[in-house]
C-alpha cells in the first residue's frame, strides 16, 4: 500500500502505522525531537496523562473481546475517567461508565445470555417480510432494545451514570458524528447501534439517527474532545483483518460496513495519536466467526484477555504516540 505524504507533515504518522506489523511496536514520527516525557515515570500504563478515555468501537458479536480487554486492563491501575462508545461499543461502554470496577465481570454475565435470536429475531422469511413492508431494514429493534433493558434497565440517564459517557451516532441529514451525552440511554444505545439496513433508524426529535459506526467506529476524537489526554481503544474488529463475507444479505450488509470502519480507525489513530499517548490494545487471533453470531462468546472474551493481557505486560509509554496497531 502507497501513501504520499509532505516530509514532516502530521501524515507521517500514517505511513509509519501502516508500515507496521502485529508486533508490540510503537509509533513516534518525531519521538527523537521530542525525547522523553517526564511524566511518564515508568513507562507503564498507569502512568498515562489524566483524564483517561476509554474508546470502544462497534462490531456485532465480535464485542465480546471488550469483555477480555476490560479484564486484562481491570488487572493493571488505569481505570477511565471518560468513555465513549460506538454500536456494541455504546453498550459495553454505557455499563462500564454506570461501575468501572465491576464492568468486565458485569459484562461476561450479560454476554453469556446472549444469542442471535434475541438481537436479530426471526429466520430468513421474517427477514424478508420486514424487508418488504419497511422497505429500509432486515430486524425490528424490540431485540435489540430489549437487550439494552437488560443491560441497564429502561429509565436510566446519562446523569445517573458514575462517568462522562458518550454514545456516537450517525445524523443521516449531515452524514456527520452525532454525539449523545444526555437524555435517556436507550433511544442512544438504539440509534448508536442502528445499523443501516439490519436496524431502522431512531428519531429523536427532528433528527434520524443511525449506526455510528458509519463515521467514527471508533470514536477516539469524540473523547479528545470531551477532555481526555490519553486513549485507551478496544476496538472488537480483528487488528489487519476483516470477518469472511457469507452469502446472507444481512452478513452482506454487515461485512461492508465493517470494511469502512476499519478504514477510519487505521487512518485516524495515528493522528490523534500525533497530541496524545493512544494505546490500541491488541486483540485476540482472527477467527472465522459472523458478528451475527453469538456462539463463539466465551473463546472471543478468552482469547482477547489473553492477547491484551500479553500486550499490556510489554507496553511501555514515554509520551504521545501510537502504542498497538488498528
Amino acid at each position: 500500500m502507497t501513501v504520499a505524504v509532505e516530509p514532516g507533515s502530521t501524515a507521517c504518522a500514517v505511513l509509519t502505522h501502516l508500515r507496521l506489523d502485529r508486533a508490540h511496536r510503537v509509533v513516534h514520527c518525531d519521538a527523537g525531537r521530542r525525547g522523553r516525557d517526564d511524566r511518564y515515570m515508568d513507562g507503564s500504563i498507569a502512568d498515562l496523562p489524566r483524564p483517561v478515555g476509554y474508546v470502544l468501537g462497534g462490531g456485532g458479536s465480535l464485542g465480546a473481546v471488550q469483555v477480555g480487554m476490560l479484564q486484562a486492563l481491570g488487572e493493571r491501575d488505569v481505570p477511565p475517567d471518560i468513555v465513549t462508545g460506538t454500536s456494541v461499543g455504546s453498550l459495553n461502554g454505557v455499563v462500564l461508565a454506570m461501575d468501572p470496577r465491576s464492568a468486565a465481570n458485569r459484562l461476561s454475565h450479560l454476554w453469556a445470555r446472549l444469542s442471535r435470536e434475541r438481537v436479530f429475531p426471526g429466520g430468513l422469511l421474517a427477514q424478508a417480510r420486514t424487508l418488504q413492508h419497511t422497505r429500509t431494514h432486515l430486524f425490528p429493534s424490540t431485540g435489540l432494545a430489549t437487550v439494552i433493558g437488560d443491560f441497564i434497565g429502561a429509565d436510566l440517564t446519562f446523569a445517573d451514570l458514575a462517568l462522562p459517557f458518550a454514545a456516537i451516532t450517525t445524523d443521516i441529514a449531515t452524514a456527520r458524528p452525532y454525539v449523545l451525552r444526555d437524555g435517556l440511554l436507550l433511544p442512544a444505545l438504539l440509534a448508536s447501534s442502528a445499523i443501516p439496513g439490519i436496524y431502522p433508524p431512531v428519531e429523536l426529535g427532528p433528527l434520524r439517527l443511525y449506526d455510528g459506526g458509519l463515521v467514527a467506529n471508533v470514536p477516539m476524537r469524540q473523547a479528545v474532545a470531551m477532555g481526555a489526554r490519553s486513549l485507551v481503544v478496544l476496538d472488537c474488529n480483528f487488528p489487519g483483518n476483516v470477518p469472511e463475507v457469507s452469502g446472507s444479505i444481512a452478513e452482506v450488509l454487515f461485512y461492508t460496513v465493517m470494511v469502512t470502519m476499519r478504514s477510519q480507525a487505521v487512518l485516524e489513530a495515528p493522528l490523534v495519536a500525533t497530541d496524545v499517548p493512544v494505546v490500541y490494545l491488541h486483540g485476540p487471533e482472527p477467527v472465522r466467526v459472523s458478528p451475527l453470531d453469538f456462539r463463539q462468546t466465551g473463546p472471543l472474551i478468552e482469547n482477547a484477555y489473553e492477547a491484551a493481557r500479553a500486550f499490556l505486560d510489554e507496553l511501555k509509554i514515554n509520551g504521545p504516540g501510537l502504542y498497538g496497531s488498528p
